[in-house]
């Protein structure tokens, strides 16, 4: 965390547990006065620390109760057959992560779906349609034991 002091952190804390608080709130919080903690607030922000705000949502209130995390193998791995499929999986809103690997797979995305007919169509419609895929591997979650965004800042 190079280039950050003990209150850009404690910033960075309060912000991941309520990223409603208002810069009077956060202020008080941190024992700043309201412009020093907008400008810290603002460095952050401008710096890249904070890539966005948004509101955690619960996906199975919102109908969404498969969760399967896919190991995808490729045969092609030159940069043109890598942009496309990128591209593919960036426009898909179904996929909440993909993550380029080491081990068995190129890639393991986190994927989400209604239930499983769903996550069948979203297989046959966009993974199987995939540029350069020799293997497709899922994992349905049963459980889920934890899950979070927050980063481990303080402690």
């Amino acid at each position: 965390m190079s280039g950050l002091d003990e209150t850009d952190v404690s910033i960075l804390h309060h912000l991941q547990e309520d990223g409603r608080l208002t810069n009077a709130k956060l202020s008080t919080r941190l024992s700043l006065s309201e412009t020093p903690c907008w400008r810290r607030l603002k460095r952050l922000e401008s710096e890249g620390f904070i890539n966005s705000y948004q509101a955690n949502l619960d996906r199975r209130k919102l109908g969404f109760g498969v969760l399967a995390f896919v190991q995808l193998s490729c045969t092609h791995h030159d940069e043109e057959s890598t942009r496309a499929f990128e591209q593919i999986i960036t426009n898909s809103e179904n996929v909440l992560s993909c993550h380029n690997t080491t081990g068995e797979s190129d890639f393991m995305l986190q994927v989400v779906a209604k239930d499983l007919d769903d996550y069948s169509v979203f297989v046959e419609k966009v993974l199987r349609k995939l540029p350069g895929i020799s293997a497709i591997r899922s994992n349905i979650s049963l459980r889920e034991v934890k899950a979070s965004n927050r980063l481990p800042l303080l402690g």
